[in-house]
């Protein structure tokens, strides 16, 4: 069965409730108060089977939700269900999947990720970044990106992956100097020369030169 746009808030209503529970169970420690989630869309329609419902979502998505906001030029959800297979939305259980595609750009925290496509498995609890993926923190402080980037949550973990011609780049603080000064190189006199002689240094008119008396050994007997 196939919703079409004139049917869009339908589709959102739908999915809201599994974006609340995603957003509940990401949350570890101290929770984020829960505000609303939002979507939306230039177009929206819904696919049912019997066993899942597709949700897709184009013209310009956004999706703001507790501790998270999200712009793509496109969505696709992938919902698994149950209930009457005959329904039109049917009871919707967990998102099997979520793809986000064209200018993805997703904030969460003091982080912030930009990509071309981003995948979302929340039964892996892990997130594909693709399409020239950059992932940074909004005080500027480190930046990573690559070929492909996994995100692992619960980790606290992260793999930046290699590609053909891309190698995996993080950028951190800058290091203080750890070095020591480095002594000035000595020229060596030119064939023919003399040494120069060094010359004590002037003193000031009346004012005695320092004498330092070393005593000797007495001469053997």
């Amino acid at each position: 069965m196939t919703l079409r746009p004139v049917h869009a808030c339908l589709a959102v209503l739908a999915l809201l409730p599994l974006v609340r529970a995603a957003d509940q169970s990401a949350t570890a420690g101290p929770k984020a108060p829960l505000v609303p989630t939002e979507i939306e869309s230039g177009a929206a329609e819904m696919i049912s089977s019997e066993k899942e419902t597709t949700f897709t979502f184009s013209k310009g998505v956004t999706v703001t939700a507790t501790n998270l906001k999200l712009t793509c030029d496109d969505l696709v959800a992938i919902a698994l269900r149950s209930g009457d297979p005959k329904a039109t939305i049917g009871k919707q259980e967990q998102f099997k999947s979520l793809v986000a595609t064209g200018h993805v750009r997703i904030v969460q925290n003091d982080r912030e990720a930009t990509c071309e496509r981003a995948e979302i498995f929340p039964g892996d609890n892990k997130v594909v970044l693709t399409g020239n993926p950059k992932v940074r923190s909004l005080d500027g402080q480190y930046q990573a990106s690559g070929y492909a980037m996994e995100l692992l949550r619960g980790e606290r973990r992260a793999r930046i992956i290699a590609g053909p011609n891309e190698r995996p780049r993080i950028t951190l603080p800058e290091l203080k100097d750890l070095g020591y000064d480095k002594e000035k190189p000595k020229v060596a006199p030119k064939p023919g020369t003399a040494p120069e002689a060094k010359t004590a240094p002037a003193t000031a008119e009346g004012a005695s030169t320092p004498v330092i008396t070393v005593p000797l050994p007495a001469a053997p007997k």
